[in-house]
């Protein structure tokens, strides 16, 4: 969104940390990394989970801000002549681990706006291809926003479920003839993307799922707005399957990872070179 992103580098907190009960008001913070998104070869945003703060942003890489931070260290490590820009985006109310709110998609639904502005915003200032990575609860945030979105790549990480009855195709599919509709919701930005002037490949859809990752405990199911459906990790779904090592559910950006080079090879737009899941994982 343009105002977030007039503010990138800098901290916007509004309302007040809280713990176990949904947030009923917001704590937001948008920052960029890396080069200028006016003069990257590409685009990376990070859609992070529950139980995100301002607080611990930046504190590791089990965070957005540090995250961002080895994200670009490894792109810098395979591809130093590349510019690559990172957005570490906390742009909805994430919701805490242990309430109900991380249960259903009512934040999800709201932060699936806010993120298609934002890639709007980004794609009216910039022609690099644009890449979603996105890690747990904001998985799903992810699925809701992408259709019709200008983007390249969109990475699935520690997913809960992308939606009921779903599949990649419904994703890789979407024109971006239809991007306008990003805009979506925006009062004054409603024509800020820029219109493609011919066809666009289709989005390439991934996934990828730690050894223990104890979110494949979770049941991939959808009642109402309870729950997040479709595992994005069955064949079925029809994603990229990649792999990501033996790491737990915060531990896919650390260095050394598969997870981390896989996720750094995608973002770069190297997909020939991404690690596919090992057979039988």
């Amino acid at each position: 969104m343009p105002r977030t992103l007039a503010l990138a580098c800098s901290l916007t907190v509004i309302g007040a940390l809280l713990l176990l009960p949904p947030p009923h008001a917001s704590e937001r913070l948008v920052r960029i990394y890396g080069s200028d998104p006016t003069t990257a070869d590409r685009v990376a945003i990070i859609v992070p989970g529950a139980d995100t703060r301002v607080a611990t942003f930046d504190s590791s890489t089990r965070h957005p801000g540090g995250a961002a931070r080895a994200l670009l260290a490894e792109a810098t490590r395979l591809a130093p002549h590349i510019r690559l820009t990172v957005v570490a985006w906390l742009g909805y109310d994430s919701p805490p681990t242990l309430s109900l709110a991380a249960l259903t998609d009512e934040a999800a639904v709201a932060g699936s706006r806010e993120l298609r502005r934002t890639v709007a915003a980004l794609h009216h200032r910039t022609t690099a291809p644009i890449t979603l990575l996105c890690h747990s609860y904001g998985s799903y945030t992810c699925a809701l926003a992408a259709p019709g979105l200008p983007i390249s790549d969109l990475a699935f990480i520690g997913s809960p479920g992308v939606g009921t009855g779903t599949k990649a195709t419904a994703i890789t599919s979407a024109s971006t003839s239809n991007n306008t509709s990003a805009n979506a919701g925006s009062s004054t930005n409603t024509n800020t993307s820029a219109s493609p002037t011919s066809a666009t490949p289709p989005i390439r859809v991934w996934a990828g799922l730690g050894d223990n990752d104890w979110i494949k405990l979770v049941p991939k199911i959808k009642l109402g707005t309870l729950g997040f459906g479709t595992d994005p990790m069955k064949a079925p779904y029809g994603a990229r399957r990649f792999e990501t090592g033996t790491g737990g559910h915060s531990d896919y950006y650390t260095p050394g990872t598969p997870s981390l080079h896989n996720l750094t090879l995608i973002a770069l737009g190297r997909h020939q070179e991404v690690t596919p899941e090992k057979d039988g994982s």
